[in-house]
């Protein structure tokens, strides 16, 4: 079986990880390729070769398509990802899936009405060893307080500084992705999004309700997130994030869950991973050296998997749309210096989908 697969804004990063990925998988064949820029599209239709390519996504609906990847900028996933559901495509989404919690919902239900899987971009969902966590989740009995924590060298991507790093890279990062509030820019979305979608998929947790403050840049995008949570269990939670860990050094992931049994600690840059029970017993996880750091090439290769008819979707829309409902009463909350967002709604019960 081959599967015929279309890139819908194909950025940095989807030039970087994506496309390569796709590329490298003898069921696929990369049919189409869209973004904006002439130069840029050719470029990547030349270097991958593709069959298709536009400025204009909604041409690809014409084609024979059967996985979509949408990693156009965060304001445009919502349209462009239905758009391919309905057409019944599987589908990858990068993070955050959408920025309003009702679009993000209702990705998850045209998903369900199409029979189809709609994946979201988080690339440690698929490292080797966190299904380990779950495990161990399991074992604690009812999460009663969350503490979440990322970290990461980005300050110059949220300020405008040098992005020097990319220098090599023919296709450049687009500011605007990530310096623009009204596109979704800033820390929250554009990071401490990957660590709630590893929370949201370890846990069943929702969050109820949340008061949070962040620390700005000029442009008015954040830099740095504080949060209190209530989950819907009625357990309690800290929420943060910053852009300032220097250059030169990993991503921090910190995610503790304390329950009526037992704890939980994972530390990404460690690579440490315990399990507490009562009268002193613990576990800890062989975690091979190098096995957490970051990269996103799981998702576009489980996409593929499963449009195959094999592999589990470890970051599914479910898990996005919690991500994406909490990070948009974090920063409603912030916007009013503070002030209690209760998240409303029943899309989505505990072992659902």
């Amino acid at each position: 079986m081959t599967l015929k697969a279309a890139v819908i804004g194909a950025g940095h990063f989807a030039y970087r990880m994506h496309i390569p990925v796709l590329a490298a998988h003898n069921a696929v064949t990369l049919d189409s390729v869209c973004r904006l820029g002439a130069k840029e599209l050719k470029l990547i239709a030349d270097e991958f070769g593709f069959a298709f390519a536009t400025e204009n996504w909604r041409d690809v609906l014409a084609r024979d398509i059967d996985i979509a990847v949408i990693s156009s900028p965060h304001d445009l996933h919502y349209e462009q990802a239905r758009a391919f559901l309905e057409k019944g495509c599987h589908v990858l989404v990068e993070k955050p899936m959408t920025l309003n919690p009702d679009e993000a919902w209702d990705l998850v239900a045209t998903a369900d009405r199409a029979g189809r899987e709609l994946l979201v971009a988080y690339g440690w969902n698929y490292k080797p060893g966190l299904e380990a966590m779950r495990e161990m989740v399991a074992q604690i009995g009812q999460v009663e307080h969350v503490v979440c924590h990322m970290a990461s060298f980005t300050r110059a991507i949220f300020t405008g500084g040098s992005l020097g790093q990319f220098r090599h890279v023919a296709i450049q990062p687009d500011r605007t992705t990530w310096e623009a509030p009204e596109s979704g820019g800033g820390y929250a979305h554009g990071q401490l999004s990957h660590a709630l979608g590893l929370l949201y998929w370890l846990t069943d947790l929702r969050a109820s309700t949340v008061r949070a403050m962040t620390s700005d840049a000029t442009s008015g995008i954040d830099l740095h997130d504080a949060a209190i949570v209530q989950f819907k269990n009625g357990a309690t939670g800290v929420l943060s994030g910053s852009c300032a860990i220097p250059t030169g050094h990993g991503f921090e992931v910190d995610i503790r869950l304390y329950g009526t049994k037992g704890s939980v600690l994972l530390d990404i840059e460690t690579e440490r991973l315990t399990l507490k029970l009562p009268d002193g017993q613990s576990e800890t996880a062989s975690v091979p050296s190098g096995a957490w750091t970051y990269s996103c090439e799981g998702p576009a290769t489980r996409l593929v998997e499963i449009a195959l008819g094999g592999g589990a979707n470890n970051s599914p829309g479910h898990v996005g749309a919690r991500a994406v409902e909490t990070l948009h009463a974090l920063m409603a909350s912030a916007r009013t210096h503070g002030n209690e967002q209760q998240i409303r709604g029943n899309h989505w019960k505990a072992n659902g989908s």
